[in-house]
Formats: structure tokens, C-alpha cells, sequence
């Protein structure tokens, strides 16, 4: 709902970050003492900011299921009054930091706010005052990073991620994060560490199972690991059912289930496969993949008749 509301708020808006440092960094917050006013003042903060973007977060899902009845805000109307809500909260981030300007968790998430907003150039000054306050906190370094993955130079989200990294090993988002950038910026990944794309697609698989063992049970970054296989040329379709099928083992319940094997159905249509694949649409019951799977199967049974076809077709006679 925070991307729906980015959206709204602003235009060409990469995915946007939650407010919350702990769920934007995978940072925990360490308050070391509870009682300390600013501390409680930070919190109370931090409360109203995600009271707020959960108001308005009602709102968008509200009007879009009015919309489905023809009965829905307008955009514009639902835009002003989104960022009617949030001003205050802005207005009350600007008063704790101009009162506690060495504050680093507010700024980060300050940041946060404003680049929900689409404020990118403010959230980056946000950011950048953060890392100045205090360079060893590595989410300052994680989301000046996102910030370069989304709007270049890439290299810097490579060499921030890294430094993310070095201050905090322990922390999977941030090999997440980078395995994700290097994937996809590929030519920059080739210049930046001097490798040839093979060698990319290694490192970005790497940084992903890095991820997988600090945190073996997310199912988005089993999925995200396995997807990725998609992407390298030439196939390396072994490696990318393997993929798939510890995925499986973790999935939490049937839709999820349902998904990968709709997943490994189309890696082994595609590999020739056709009997494994068929068996994999048929566990495929739920409603929300009917279409998907109706293609596949169609695609099954062409691919299944021209392989026959090409196999039983004489070489041509030489003239």
C-alpha cells in the first residue's frame, strides 16, 4: 500500500521504503534506555508517522475496492487528501531534528518519509547527514545505496552496499539488495569488478546464497534466487530447478506452493521436459493461477507436438 501510495504522491517513483528503519534496513533499533525523553519523543514520533501512512494506506485500499462499484475518490482528490494527513508528520519530523540535529535514526527515517513522498533529493541530504553523524551505522550506507540502484551512478549502490556489508555481515537485506543490483545492472557490474558477465551472474547468485543462510526461511529471497535463473544465458536449467525446489520446501502455505510448481512447470517445458511439467499443472488448483496455467498448459502440448514433429521428419535428400 506505501507503493500505491508513492503513486499517488508522485510521478516516475522507483518502490518506495517503509518508514519503519527496522523493517526499511533489516536494522534493529537499540534504545539502551527507554526512559530518556528524547528516546520516548523519537518513538511517539515514529508511532504517529505509521499511524499516519497506515490512515492513509485504508484509504487507498478503501477507494480501490469502491472504485471496482464505480463509487471511488478521484485520484486528485485522493492524492490531497493523503498529503494532507502526512504534512503534520513532516512538520513534526523538522521540529525534533531542529531540536536534536545529531538525532541518526530520525534522519533515517525522515529520509524514509520523504522518499515516500517521492522527496528524493531531499531524502538523499537526509541520508547523507546521517552517514556524516555516524559512518559505522550501516543502514545510512543500505539506503543511499537504493537510492543509486534506482537513479545512478550504479557503482555507488555497489560500493555502498559493500561497505553496508562490512559493517554489518550479519545482515541479509544487504547481500539481498546488492545480489539484486548486480543482477540487473550487468554491464556496470562487468566495468565496476572487471569480470565478464558469466562471472556476474556467479557473484549475484553468490551474494543471494549469502543471504539464504543468514535468513534460510524468507521465501521472497528463495523466490528472488530462483527467478534470477530466468535471466542467464545460457541456461542453467539443473541449477535453476534445484533452485525452485528448495524454494518449495519452505513455502508457507498453498498458494505459494501452487506458484512454484507453476515455476518449475515452465522451466521444465522449456528444457523439453513435457511429461514433468504436465504433472506439475496438474497440482495447480487455485483460481488466482487459472490463466497462467492455461497458457502453460497450451504451450505443453505445442512444444510436446513440434518435438515429435521435428524428430520424425527425414533429413533432406542431398541434391
Amino acid at each position: 500500500m506505501i507503493g500505491l501510495l508513492s503513486a499517488l504522491v508522485a510521478t516516475n517513483q522507483p518502490a518506495a521504503l517503509s518508514n519503519l528503519v527496522a523493517q526499511t534496513t533489516g536494522v534493529s533499533i537499540q534504545v539502551t534506555d527507554p526512559n530518556d525523553p528524547v528516546e520516548k519523543e523519537y518513538r511517539k514520533l515514529l508511532e504517529a508517522d505509521d499511524s499516519a501512512h497506515e490512515e492513509v494506506d485504508q484509504w487507498i485500499k478503501d477507494s480501490a475496492s469502491s472504485n471496482e462499484k464505480g463509487a471511488g475518490l478521484a485520484e486528485t482528490t485522493l492524492r490531497a487528501r493523503a498529503l494532507q494527513r502526512l504534512e503534520p508528520i513532516r512538520k513534526s519530523y523538522e521540529d525534533f531534528l531542529a531540536r536534536h540535529p545529531d538525532h541518526v535514526r530520525a534522519r533515517l527515517a525522515f529520509g524514509s518519509y520523504l522518499n515516500d513522498r517521492g522527496e528524493e533529493v531531499e531524502a538523499v541530504a537526509q541520508w547523507e547527514k546521517a552517514r556524516e553523524l555516524d559512518p559505522k551505522n550501516p543502514a545510512t550506507w543500505n539506503n543511499l545505496a537504493n537510492y543509486y540502484g534506482h537513479r545512478s551512478p550504479v557503482r555507488k549502490a555497489f560500493e555502498y552496499y559493500a561497505k553496508a556489508i562490512e559493517l554489518s555481515p550479519a545482515e541479509p537485506v544487504y547481500y539481498h539488495n546488492l545480489a539484486t543490483t548486480v543482477f540487473l545492472f550487468r554491464v556496470d557490474a562487468m566495468e565496476f569488478y572487471q569480470i565478464d558477465e558469466q562471472q556476474v551472474f556467479d557473484r549475484a547468485l553468490e551474494l543471494y546464497r549469502s543471504a539464504m543462510k543468514l535468513d534460510p526461511d524468507n521465501f521472497v529471497l528463495a523466490s528472488d534466487y530462483a527467478q534470477t535463473y530466468y535471466g542467464i544465458r545460457p541456461p542453467r536449467t539443473d541449477d535453476a530447478i534445484k533452485a525452485w525446489e528448495e524454494t518449495l520446501k519452505i513455502a508457507a502455505n498453498e498458494e505459494q506452493r501452487e506458484g512454484v510448481w507453476l515455476h518449475l512447470a515452465r522451466i521444465k517445458l522449456n528444457a523439453g521436459r513435457f511429461d514433468e511439467a504436465r504433472k506439475h499443472l496438474e497440482g495447480v488448483t487455485n483460481s488466482v493461477y487459472a490463466e497462467m496455467k492455461r497458457r502453460l498448459a497450451r504451450n505443453v502440448v505445442d512444444k510436446e507436438a513440434k518435438a515429435k514433429d521435428t524428430i520424425g521428419t527425414p533429413p533432406p535428400v542431398p541434391k
